[in-house]
């Protein structure tokens, strides 16, 4: 006998969905909310663990699918809303308004990883979340240029004021310095400013802080992890041995420093000819080679387009410029990879 059409039909339905990166039910996870059913209409909620999910459309999709087949259902309206995680080390620390820190690092220079970090930083907030973007490469302080941005706001209420450019707030030594003026700077200096820039300048609500670190394991990189905890590192990588090599000291920077990696990403892939062919500039393969070396995430291979380079200069992202290019995709799943991967932390 078929079941009745009401609000625990429908629940029990959808015990049948799994997530499928958790492998467990939508119900279990406690991620449908508000089901009313009236003359079989049915409507809900479905909450995710950030709207940067990659997986939203399928999980929606199932939900849909899965709720067609009772009975009696004639109009079916689905809300996919986010329900952020928050790192609550974070908190403790005394920052109420950061729910979530990414540091991006590299063992050397010259990968991109600037770059990576824009793209990263405004695919996340094109996805719905607050975000902001701490530029800390005091060797190449580079990101004002590629957001587009010149100075910072007036101070106010003692607190410095990020830029804004796309929906994600900037803050980086670039503002402090003259253009084309050397930094020269040491220890209790760069401790000093990485400080300033976490408790002296008001972010507001953020649910993710892009951190772009400076290339190596320095200083910068060891007083961001004494000021405040770091949810998770980002390793980009060329493909080839020697930037592999040199990329591996980041990992295990962020190892020793007892922080979780996201995963890793090859940066500068294959560069794809008029004819379609793939000329492989730099090698293939180095970027996943080195995640299954030490058992991490494989984030995604980011192809060699000098698009990128070119929308960068002018102070647009590629993925805001042209968000349909191949490129921009690949930078929106690495994004939707690395929250998915937040989501699955435990916080608490």
């Amino acid at each position: 006998m078929q079941n009745k059409l009401n609000k625990e039909s429908v629940i029990e339905k959808l015990r049948t969905v799994i997530d499928p990166e958790l492998n467990r039910d939508l119900v279990s996870l406690k991620m449908i909310k508000d089901v009313i059913v009236k003359d079989g209409n049915v409507s809900l909620s479905v909450v995710l663990t950030t709207p940067a999910c990659p997986l939203k459309n399928q999980i929606q999709s199932d939900v849909r699918s899965a709720i067609s087949k009772l009975e009696g259902v004639n109009d079916i309206k689905i809300n996919m809303t986010a329900n952020f995680p928050h790192d609550k080390a974070i908190q403790d620390k005394g920052n109420q308004s950061i729910k979530n820190i990414v540091a991006i690092a590299s063992g050397k220079g010259g990968v991109g990883k600037s770059t990576v970090a824009v793209n990263i930083a405004v695919a996340l907030s094109n996805a719905g979340s607050k975000v902001g973007l701490m530029d800390a490469d005091i060797y190449g302080p580079n990101i004002p240029t590629m957001m587009g941005l010149n100075e910072l706001p007036q101070p106010k209420d003692g607190k410095l004021i990020p830029a804004e450019a796309f929906g994600v707030k900037v803050i980086s030594i670039g503002f402090l310095v003259k253009d084309g003026q050397p930094l020269i700077w040491r220890g209790p200096l760069l401790h000093s400013t990485i400080k300033q820039f976490i408790a002296d300048v008001n972010w507001g609500p953020l649910d993710y802080l892009v951190v772009d670190l400076p290339p190596g394991t320095g200083d910068v990189q060891l007083s961001l992890s004494q000021h405040i905890p770091v949810t998770c590192g980002v390793v980009i990588t060329m493909p080839q041995k020697v930037s592999v090599d040199d990329a591996s000291r980041g990992v295990e920077m962020f190892q020793k420093l007892n922080i979780p990696i996201a995963g890793v990403i090859e940066n500068m892939g294959g560069l794809e000819l008029p004819d379609g062919t793939i000329l492989d500039v730099f090698g293939s393969g180095g970027g996943e080679t080195m995640a299954n070396k030490y058992n991490l995430n494989f984030l995604g291979k980011i192809p060699l387009d000098p698009e990128v380079r070119i929308h960068g200069d002018s102070g647009i992202p590629i993925f805001i410029s042209d968000p349909n290019a191949k490129v921009s995709m690949i930078f929106g799943g690495i994004a939707g990879k690395i929250a998915s991967h937040i989501s699955q932390l435990d916080l608490k």
